[in-house]
């Protein structure tokens, strides 16, 4: 069971469709930063409809997309590290 981080919008980096490549089913997919800004667009949203996907909630309320993004799993700092921990493998993006 992998961790997956990707910090970067799809819109401005290749790290997610490089991520897409290697998941596998029991992984997650944790986006932050930027990264959320990805699921704004309906062709990602799409792509990632079955995979097990969760945000940092701190950068989803600095985008201000607490509502649009509101369907998505979103993890505390303290939620963020217990992930990183209870995962096998933590690999950034």
């Amino acid at each position: 069971m992998i961790l997956h981080i990707v910090q970067y919008s799809a819109t401005q980096d290749n790290a997610l469709t490089t991520c897409l490549r290697y998941i596998q089913q029991q992984d997650t997919l944790l986006l932050l930063g930027d990264g959320v800004n990805s699921l704004l667009l309906q062709n990602w949203q799409q792509a990632l409809a079955d995979t097990q996907i969760c945000l940092l909630e701190q950068d989803v309320i600095a985008r201000g997309l607490q509502t649009r993004l509101s369907h998505y799993k979103q993890l505390s700092q303290d939620e963020f590290v217990q992930y990183t921990l209870t995962h096998a493998k933590v690999i950034t993006w």
